[in-house]
């Protein structure tokens, strides 16, 4: 008998990859597209909706794992669809992490702190504006009592000038200032929160306006009086340089922001390259997660820097802002 050698190799069949069906990329693609196109497109002056607008530069980081999903599909409309989407998004987030060139003009300092029913406490607000060194301290909330904390804790010394509609409960607000004020008719709707006004004589600048701004908090049907508390909001005028500072409960992302910015104002955060930085809510067991205080300036001067500031009692961190007129 002959023996017979049988040669060769026996391969195993070639193992295919698993790749994610083109469906996925649409599933995960679509919400992100759908809310580009609502911010772009200005509904949220609707109850809930506001709230989530907030959101926006959350949902702009999460829109590059949709791309990621889609590039794993390998489907070239979904790469593109999400790609687009995303980079959509960024240039509505990114910029406000990029600063702009500031001016050399005269400076001006002011801290801005909502003092949560007066509850904040009015040492902390008084030894920042004693570090700090603000021209301007603008606080929202501001009770009769929270008046006399601070003028217990010392700010009529550091900064002696005032025009004050202190009020209780979240009514109330006032303005301190290192230079002298001459206070400006009231604009605040009946029914909504004192926001008082006042010229400000700036050493060598033009003249100067602030704007001690506090609207109507946007939760259920009160959107629609937040969304008259902005529209009310001063425009920018030719004589003099107008400053909006205080708690708006808006965030960039929100249409009636973005309506005063586009009668002429710049927002000191995203002009100096930390829009980015959230105000609200603070002294919870979460960090602050949305940006809802700004300080609002006429397009005539610049930004230099904004910082925020933990101050206890209260569930908004005070923002600091140094423009140049």
């Amino acid at each position: 008998m002959t023996k017979v050698d049988v040669g060769g190799m026996i391969a195993a069949p070639a193992r295919r990859r698993w790749r994610p069906p083109a469906a996925l990329a649409w599933i995960a693609v679509t919400p992100f597209l759908l809310w580009s196109l609502w911010r772009l497109s200005g509904v949220d002056r609707r109850p809930a909706l506001v709230e989530l607008m907030t959101l926006t530069p959350y949902v702009a980081a999460g829109s590059l794992g949709a791309v990621l999903i889609a590039l794993a599909t390998r489907n070239k409309a979904a790469i593109a669809v999400s790609a687009a989407t995303s980079a959509l998004m960024a240039t509505i987030v990114v910029p406000r992490v990029l600063a702009s060139p500031a001016s050399t003009g005269p400076a001006l300092k002011i801290l801005t702190s909502n003092m949560y029913f007066g509850n904040g406490d009015a040492q902390t607000i008084v030894d920042l504006v004693r570090r700090l060194k603000p021209d301007i301290l603008s606080t929202q909330e501001l009770t009769p009592a929270a008046v006399e904390a601070l003028d217990a804790a010392g700010i009529g010394e550091l900064l002696p000038y005032t025009h004050l509609q202190a009020a209780f409960g979240a009514f109330g607000s006032g303005i301190w200032s290192r230079y002298p004020l001459t206070p400006q008719p009231d604009f605040a709707l009946p029914g909504s929160r004192n926001m008082p006004r006042a010229r400000v004589a700036v050493p060598g600048a033009p003249p100067v306006e602030i704007v001690d701004v506090h609207t109507i908090s946007p939760m259920g049907r009160d959107v629609y009086a937040w969304d008259a508390d902005m529209r009310s909001l001063p425009a920018p005028a030719s004589d003099v340089i107008r400053i909006l500072a205080g708690d708006f409960n808006a965030s960039l992302d929100h249409s009636p922001l973005r309506s005063v910015l586009a009668e002429g104002y710049a927002d000191a955060g995203d002009a100096s390259g930390t829009g980015l930085s959230a105000t609200w809510p603070s002294n919870w067991r979460i960090p602050p997660v949305i940006t809802i205080d700004h300080v609002l300036f006429d397009e005539r001067a610049s930004a230099v820097t904004t910082r925020t500031y933990t101050v206890p009692g209260t569930d908004h961190r005070a923002l600091f802002a140094e423009l140049r007129l």
